[in-house]
């Protein structure tokens, strides 16, 4: 037996007062409703209802029901109608993750755009180069820089993303530019990245993959760090795309090797689930989609 149907069934009866018209009302047939209300009393072990052959009349027990069924059924509508207009209209929370660097400079004016056009929802904007679990952590959405593992997440590509090596003028003029990848030998390097991570910079060459060891003067876990030493002059530095946008933009720093780049980096939004997405999930894919370009390759 289902409960709330069998509240809405005897809710039904004893506002019409009748279990014809309130099958006509639920849409059920009359034997129907009559099976409904019967398993609710066994449940209860209680009489609800006193039946003659031209009335139904509440019970007391049925009375003190009736007023708490009541209130359940109208609870049970207003998370309904709540959940109905979370799919249609943003509403609540929106947590959103992102790499450090990257929400930094471009989730988060996403997420200032999104706010304003969006009053009704909040939104927490969690930053980590760490991959969480969005279920565990309780995201809505993360952003995700490369190549995707398998798994049950639905991923939306929103972007791509270059690894560019970079050096200062001052730097090229003084030492030469390098022309392949093998010439980074006699250059001055500056490793970013993950401080466990092996000095190596992999490119493709004539459609193959290379893999060049390098002795970095600096290694350093901070793309602001690389990047400020490769304009002072220190050498090559391997970064992405956005982290050194600005300083390419500002001549301070300009491409070298772009021939033997990797193929540029996916960029996707990730989340949980495209069955019944939320409006909030859903209006903030779109927003990204068509007010940021993301587009680094």
């Amino acid at each position: 037996m289902d409960r709330i149907d069998a509240m809405q069934a005897f809710v039904a009866v004893a506002d019409l007062q009748g279990f014809a018209p309130a099958a006509r009302k639920l849409g059920l047939s009359a034997s129907n409703v009559t099976r409904l209300i019967a398993a609710l009393e066994q449940r209860l072990g209680a009489r609800l209802l006193q039946r003659t052959t031209r009335q139904v009349a509440l019970t007391d027990a049925g009375a003190r029901y009736l007023e708490r069924a009541r209130r359940i059924l109208a609870d049970v509508e207003e998370a309904e109608g709540s959940a109905q207009d979370e799919r249609t209209r943003p509403g609540g929370r929106l947590m959103i993750s992102a790499p450090i660097g990257f929400g930094r400079l471009h989730v988060s004016p996403v997420v200032t755009a999104y706010l304003k056009r969006y009053p009704e929802v909040s939104a927490e904007l969690r930053l980590s180069d760490r991959m969480i679990n969005l279920v565990e952590e309780g995201a809505d959405l993360a952003i995700r820089i490369g190549h995707l593992p398998d798994s049950t997440l639905v991923a939306r590509h929103v972007g791509e993303m270059r690894r560019i090596v970079v050096a200062s003028s001052d730097y090229l003029a003084r030492r030469g530019e390098p022309k392949t990848p093998a010439a980074i030998a006699s250059h001055d390097t500056i490793q970013f990245g993950a401080m466990t991570a092996a000095p190596d910079w992999r490119f493709v060459d004539n459609g193959h993959d290379v893999r060049i060891a390098t002795a970095p003067r600096l290694s350093t876990n901070s793309a602001d760090a690389a990047i400020q030493y490769a304009e002072a002059g220190g050498g090559l530095t391997r970064v992405l795309a956005y982290q050194a946008a600005e300083s390419l933009k500002a001549q301070r720093l300009q491409i070298v090797l772009a021939p033997f780049e990797q193929p540029a980096m996916p960029i996707h939004i990730v989340y949980p689930t495209s069955r019944l997405l939320s409006a909030k999930v859903r209006t903030f894919i779109d927003l990204v989609t068509e007010t940021a370009d993301w587009h680094f390759g």
